[in-house]
């Protein structure tokens, strides 16, 4: 993937449909502004969030006015968060940091070649980690605000949804760094696939907004919200049947997903701790206790009882439960690379996202080979 040169950079910021800072209030010289637009490429509300923003403004003034400060407040906080964080250097530039020069192509090298294990906060660019904290104070607003539409604004459940769908999509926005940074760090995975996702991660430091995440973030919720109606019998665990109803509601990728990786035992036992809820060590602990106990089946209320520690199996729609069991099993997964255990070194999600990326770039170059010879 080519970076933006300066000028492809500041033409794609002037006709984005998203709505960036702006730095009329703290720039007056014209000329600055044009040099500094793109330090300003962080996304503060896309159309539609302003959209839904606007409405439940409007909502709360006919049902609420005491609620449209607050909530006007809490927008604006969150708008100078932005404006703060648009003072760092732009990550698509070359910037002078304080004791060296930094390219974008250099950053995506670093990314790719920096191998070490243990939290990586201090080596990456500020810029990031501010941005991630920026995304969590978002996410935290807008579940504010579906809650804001649901108690005291009158909205129909339909209405509320939007917000709640709106929080979980920021949420998968912010797994997304995660999932980029596990394959950036695999190396079954091709050069050049992972400089391309290294680029992608790089743009979404950038600009807290993530494409490939806007298309999977609906089949990925989709799949949470049908997991949560199963009602998987713990006995051989296989989840052969669970996998087949949440197959049948999905779409053309998941179930294009399922037929071409499922086969791989990596992607089934990744599977596996997505639908039942516990991890590839207890599940086959379970296995073993079940046997040895002639027990046919027990139910999920029955799992910490069984293995005699508390697992959370429960299931609700609550993007915080979404995201806390998915870096339960992200740490697991990477433990077991570390330490060369049996089991899966990846999550679902890692799989999901890898397979919609090749998709894309096989799709990329399907439409380049067309309209070269056709």
């Amino acid at each position: 993937m080519e970076n933006l040169n300066r000028e492809e950079e500041l033409e794609a910021i002037r006709n984005s449909s998203f709505d960036s800072v702006s730095i009329d209030e703290f720039f007056d010289n014209a000329s600055q502004k044009e040099d500094d637009i793109i330090q300003t490429g962080i996304i503060v509300f896309t159309d539609h969030q302003q959209k839904l923003i606007d409405r439940l403004s409007s909502a709360l003034a006919q049902n609420a006015s005491d609620r449209v400060d607050r909530l006007q407040s809490r927008l604006t906080d969150v708008t100078n968060l932005a404006k703060a964080i648009a003072y760092f250097p732009s990550l698509l530039e070359r910037a002078n940091t304080t004791t060296s020069t930094r390219t974008p192509e250099a950053l995506v090298e670093t990314l790719i070649s920096y191998q070490e294990d243990g939290d990586t906060t201090l080596h990456m660019p500020s810029k990031a980690i501010l941005g991630k904290g920026f995304l969590v104070a978002k996410i935290h607003t807008f579940f504010s605000m579906s809650k804001l539409a649901k108690n005291y604004a009158k909205m129909t459940d339909r209405e509320v949804k939007e917000y709640s769908d709106e929080t979980i999509s920021m949420m998968f926005t912010l797994m997304a760094e995660d999932v980029y940074m596990n394959l950036i760090k695999d190396k079954n995975i091709a050069l050049d696939i992972r400089r391309e996702i290294a680029n992608s991660l790089i743009i979404l430091w950038e600009h807290r907004s993530d494409q490939t995440i806007n298309d999977i973030a609906p089949v990925l919720q989709s799949v949470w919200t049908a997991r949560r109606k199963l009602a998987p019998a713990f006995g051989t665990m296989m989840g052969t049947s669970e996998l087949l109803m949440v197959t049948l509601q999905m779409d053309d990728q998941w179930n294009s997903f399922i037929r071409e990786r499922l086969a791989d035992p990596e992607v089934t036992q990744a599977m596996e701790e997505f639908l039942f809820g516990v991890s590839y060590e207890q599940i086959l602990r379970l296995k073993g206790i079940l046997r040895d106990q002639g027990v046919k089946s027990i139910g999920r209320d029955e799992v910490s009882a069984y293995l005699g520690e508390r697992v959370k199996t429960d299931i609700n729609l609550d993007y915080r439960d979404f995201y806390l069991l998915y870096t339960v099993r992200r740490d697991n997964a990477r433990a077991r690379q570390r330490l060369h255990l049996q089991g899966p070194k990846n999550t679902l999600e890692d799989h999901f996202f890898k397979f919609i990326m090749e998709q894309n770039r096989e799709k990329q170059k399907n439409d380049t080979f067309a309209k070269e010879y056709l």
